[in-house]
């Protein structure tokens, strides 16, 4: 009788829509929710940064896109790719930034706070007409939204404050190409941060949480806003500066403060319009973060090719030969040369090869005609430079 292969054992930490769970074959993975020593983890926002990570762990994926509660450098060392799932939750925060706008814009909070407030005695509808005036707002057509950061969500947006009549500005000094592509031709573009503020009515943000864009709206340029601005956080909390805020408020600068991110420095505070993190929290946004995340673990671990991974390049090559060689590696001169000799010398013919990098890291893959044993693979694993090696035969 044939032996019965082990599962993969994939550690699922928070809840992870089941849609996506599903997308693992139940006759080759193992989804469970405990696990010494997994195969991967998929997680959403447990802090994993004293998380003790077992030995034959190959890969992390996040169910969003930030992955600040992930020890990202320390798995880089261990040549250990962290997927997150980029773009599947835009259109959900892209909402929740217009409805954002639109409680802004129409004194929507304190509205709904003086009808909660009415006990009903006497002439009710005197009494709604009559406080109604202090809660009239402005259209948004014709005011200038400020879009800082210009990836997905950040286009979505934009396309449609555009489609509401709004003039737009952008601002993204590390666009990529397919946000470029993808972005409405009538955004204008902005030089800097401190260019949106002064230009803008409102001003969004959309960039990840990095020493860079960390109180990247802060006490020195608090006062670049137009008087009366609306300020817009459901990027990440450290990227505005809780005091700056107060201080914007309080001088009139800022009318509204509208965060994903409520803190104990803004809770009660006059002008601040403060949500529970609710960015992704739609189901359809849920799903999507699933879907994408488990379907890029399952490449890695099935085929070895990478796909939004935040420490990796993305490198993706089709199956040519029977056997192949997924090797990460630090970015060094002279490493396929290396990793080519030590196959080589083994008369192991390479059929086909993928090399890419992304800052100190690198990757490679190798398809090969013939398989390669345990002893070749101990070699390349102790080529200095090399951080992991793994071995993906066809057959599983």
């Amino acid at each position: 009788m044939a032996k019965q292969q082990k599962k993969c054992e994939i550690l699922v930490i928070n809840q992870i829509a089941q849609v996506g769970l599903k997308r693992f074959p139940s006759e080759r993975y193992a989804v469970v929710k405990e696990s010494k020593d997994p195969w991967a983890i998929l997680v959403r926002s447990q802090d994993l940064h004293k998380h003790d990570f077992g030995p034959s762990l190959r890969a992390v994926g996040r169910a969003g896109a930030g992955v600040n509660n992930i020890p990202v450098a320390a798995l880089s060392k261990r040549g250990i790719p962290v997927f997150n799932a980029p773009g599947a939750n835009a259109n959900a925060v892209k909402e929740l930034v217009l409805a954002g706008m639109l409680i802004a814009a129409r004194n929507l909070g304190p509205a709904l706070e003086f009808v909660k407030g009415l006990d009903g005695k006497g002439d009710l509808d005197k009494t709604v007409e009559g406080g109604k005036k202090q809660f009239a707002g402005f259209e948004l057509p014709g005011h200038t939204l400020g879009v800082i950061g210009l990836g997905k969500i950040g286009s979505l947006i934009a396309d449609a404050a555009i489609r509401l009549g709004m003039n737009v500005l952008g601002h993204d000094p590390h666009i990529t190409v397919e946000a470029a592509w993808s972005l409405p031709s009538q955004v204008k573009r902005a030089n800097s941060v401190d260019e949106i503020l002064k230009a803008s009515h409102f001003v969004t943000l959309h960039v990840p949480l990095v020493d860079k864009t960390r109180h990247m709206v802060n006490a020195r340029n608090i006062d670049h806003f137009q008087s009366g601005a609306v300020l817009l956080n459901f990027s990440r909390d450290g990227v505005v500066a809780d005091d700056a805020v107060l201080k914007g408020l309080a001088s009139g600068r800022l009318r509204w403060y509208v965060t994903d991110f409520p803190s104990p420095a803004l809770l009660g505070k006059p002008g601040v319009i403060a949500l529970p993190h609710l960015g992704a929290s739609t189901a359809e946004a849920e799903d999507n973060s699933a879907v994408m995340v488990v379907d890029e673990v399952r490449d890695y671990l099935e085929h070895g090719n990478l796909q939004n991974a935040v420490n990796f390049p993305d490198a993706a090559m089709a199956r040519e030969a029977p056997f192949r060689l997924a090797i990460a590696n630090a970015n060094v001169p002279d490493m396929l040369g290396r990793i080519s000799h030590t196959l080589g010398k083994r008369k192991i013919n390479i059929h086909n090869m993928l090399n890419k990098s992304k800052g100190e890291m690198a990757y490679t893959l190798v398809d090969t005609d013939t398989a390669v044993s345990a002893e070749v693979i101990a070699e390349l694993e102790a080529l200095e430079g090399v951080l992991a090696v793994r071995y993906l035969p066809a057959d599983g």
